[in-house]
């Protein structure tokens, strides 16, 4: 029988607050980090979710030591806020495991440089952070465009039950940058307005930044109130564009598939979906088929893309944390500007915040390159 892998503590750094429980205020308010903002002086405004770069400042001065912030980029220094709180109430042993989820790391360093920054390289990245808190192990990178996220808990869970490691922290997080709005720019993926996942209206994404940092343990919770065991995970390639979604759904259809039947969960007993949904043509309406030839059509389901917009590497943990949440308060979050169906098949999208007795919740993610994730994950 394989052991049990639990998620005991996690955090978030956010456009919406330093800490989850600012984080979760804020949803149940409606309230939204997508604004727009001019993001370089070599391009024009975007609707996009960003954190005030003065108020990380403060943050990050209040926990670290003032000499330090030269030493640390933007992005690690949002890196660091969100999982010190974490390693302050877990122990990290000898082969405790460091997993960082990212998709495109310090890639601002690159810009007006001709020799390249060792903090570029993800490996480095990684491996500085480790060093900063005293990890023993040799840092794990996932990055595997938008499902990272998720696939980092994957990893993790496998590692801990094929006894690797004992227990791991897993880290994910990207940043607003120019390089990465030119390129979802060029495929004409980023929308004109806030974003609508699932809307008749969608016209494309809003991309976003955040970090996210949890703790999983083969150890259950001494907390009573704060319990959940990952149960399944799978993650599947349909090979199908380098960046459009198959139009059948396959890779995600499999992976639901595959997860649910290692968690022993049938389509009747998930509660809430927490998917996807980035607001695109192509993605939501894959999701949709997807969903539907699971039989979860009828299952709640939200994007939090309206929320934080498009995280890349950093959504799939941050959902994640934000579904467990949901899961510890038992109140469904409403998918945010959605008003009309605008997919080919039905989804029971959530419209206002809701009770309901969440028990078994299903995360997915999709990404480029035909790849998708997806895990189950149960409150006990």
């Amino acid at each position: 029988m394989m052991k049990e892998i639990h998620i005991t503590d996690y955090n978030c750094v956010t456009p919406l607050g330093f800490d989850v429980q600012s984080n979760w205020k804020a949803l149940v308010e409606g309230k939204s980090g997508v604004a727009l903002h001019q993001v370089s002086d070599n391009l024009e405004a975007f609707f996009v979710s960003k954190i005030d770069s003065e108020k990380l400042e403060e943050e990050f001065n209040r926990f670290f030591d003032s000499a330090q912030n030269d030493n640390f980029t933007r992005l690690e220094k949002m890196f660091l806020l969100s999982l010190k709180p974490l390693v302050e109430r877990n122990p990290i042993l000898d082969d405790t495991a460091f997993i960082l989820s990212t998709t495109k790391g310090n890639i601002s360093l690159l810009k007006n440089k001709t020799d390249l920054p060792e903090s570029v390289y993800l490996s480095k990245l990684a491996q500085k952070l480790a060093d900063f808190f005293g990890f023993k192990t040799k840092p794990i990178v996932v990055s595997n465009a938008c499902v990272s996220g998720v696939m980092a808990i994957s990893v993790a869970k496998n590692m801990i039950q094929a006894g690797k490691h004992k227990d791991a922290f897993v880290i994910a997080g990207d940043e607003i940058s120019e390089f990465v709005i030119s390129g979802f720019n060029s495929f004409q993926a980023i929308g004109s307005e806030p974003c609508k996942p699932y809307d008749k209206n969608r016209n494309g994404i809003n991309l976003g930044e955040a970090t996210a940092a949890t703790y999983i343990t083969s150890t259950p919770s001494e907390n009573e109130n704060f319990r959940f065991k990952i149960l399944g995970d799978s993650a599947i390639n349909d090979a199908n564009h380098i960046s459009g979604p198959s139009r059948t759904g396959d890779g995600l259809f499999a992976s639901i598939q595959n997860a649910m039947t290692e968690a022993k969960v049938s389509a009747e007993q998930i509660d809430f979906i927490s998917a996807h949904g980035t607001a695109t043509l192509y993605n939501d309406e894959m999701e949709a088929i997807a969903f539907n030839r699971m039989e979860l059509q009828n299952v709640p389901l939200n994007s939090m893309k309206g929320y934080y917009g498009h995280c890349l590497g950093a959504s799939g943990l941050l959902e994640s944390i934000i579904s467990m949440e949901s899961g510890l308060h038992n109140t469904l979050i409403p998918s945010k500007n959605f008003e009309e169906m605008g997919i080919s098949q039905d989804l029971n999208i959530i419209k206002e915040n809701q009770s309901a007795e969440i028990k078994y919740i299903l995360k997915t993610a999709s990404g480029f390159g035909g790849c998708n994730a997806a895990i189950v994950l149960e409150k006990c």
